[in-house]
């Protein structure tokens, strides 16, 4: 998929569980919900790659599950830059969040036809 359809898809993300979660995720608007998936794509590509390599032995005898951590540590951290507009309650809604998203993204990835040139 395209840069920016993936920056969409995870802007619809943030607004359906924000309705979901009320309570403990709160995305202001539409707007935000950009705003926060651009900030997170920047995080993932310049941030991200650092921390897994740092974090890779934990990586490695949790068998993987340490990076659902990582995830939501760039959540917070969007959360941080974005402002009062995206926020999370507790980390471990951030934690959920970080695993509902991944699991959405890999099912909308698998199923779209990238073409290649």
């Amino acid at each position: 998929m395209k840069y920016w359809q993936i920056i969409v898809i995870n802007a619809l993300i943030f607004i359906a569980l924000s309705g979901f979660l009320q309570n403990s995720f709160y995305v202001a608007n539409v707007w935000i919900a950009l705003a926060a998936s651009f900030v997170l794509s920047l995080l993932n590509i310049a941030v991200k790659p650092i921390l897994l390599l740092l974090s890779l032995p934990i990586t490695i005898l949790t068998l993987g599950l340490f990076s659902i951590i990582i995830n939501a540590s760039m959540l917070s951290l969007t959360s941080l830059i974005v402002g009062s507009g995206f926020q999370f309650r507790t980390f471990g809604t951030a934690v959920l969040v970080a695993i509902i998203l991944s699991i959405v993204n890999t099912f909308i990835s698998s199923r779209v036809i990238v073409k290649r040139w």
